[in-house]
């Protein structure tokens, strides 16, 4: 039996796990195990999402990209590369922090998610905000997530804890049940 809805694999990207990225997630490598065995357990209801710098940066991104020139590099460049094959899945790309949109709301419907990936603290929150907003039930695996820091991890927990029974945080334990 495969949990509920799907599983989203936010932004396990090389750009994060690189310790030499001013991006970097220094927990990346230590959750990924605990994403595979979601992966697995979800099966064909998986979706993975990469950050994307835009073509021409506009608005309040152009200051952005002035700071993270670096990033300023084409969607199939190395540092934007999934660190875990997706298989069959459906991978989205956006130039945004938050993932959920028309797209990843055409695969999943109306969920629920679950979310793993990184950074619990920008790309993770910014996605679990707007699709709680839009009322579909969201689960935040904290021991599949990492956060640019341990503090900022568990702060970004906390917050989102408090928008229960929108949101729930749960242990990749909790999410497979028997199954794990």
């Amino acid at each position: 039996m495969r949990p509920e809805g799907w599983l989203v694999v936010v932004d396990l990207q090389q750009v994060f796990r690189d310790p030499d990225s001013p991006w970097t997630t220094p927990r990346f490598d230590e959750i990924r195990p605990n994403v595979r065995r979601l992966v697995a357990a979800f099966g064909d209801r998986v979706v993975f999402t990469r950050f994307v710098a835009p073509e021409k940066p506009e608005g309040a991104w152009v200051d952005y990209y002035e700071q993270y020139d670096f990033a300023l590099q084409p969607p199939e460049a190395p540092l934007y590369r999934l660190v875990e094959d997706p298989g069959p899945a459906p991978v989205v790309d956006t130039t945004t922090f938050g993932k959920w949109g028309p797209e990843l709301a055409g695969i999943v419907g109306e969920g629920p998610l679950t979310l793993a990936g990184v950074a619990t603290d920008c790309c993770v929150l910014s996605t679990v905000l707007p699709a709680a907003d839009a009322g579909i039930a969201v689960r935040v695996v904290s021991d599949a997530c990492a956060g640019a820091s341990d503090r900022a991890h568990e702060d970004t927990l906390r917050l989102v804890g408090g928008y229960a029974p929108l949101v729930q945080v749960a242990t990749t334990a909790a999410v497979l049940g028997g199954l794990g």
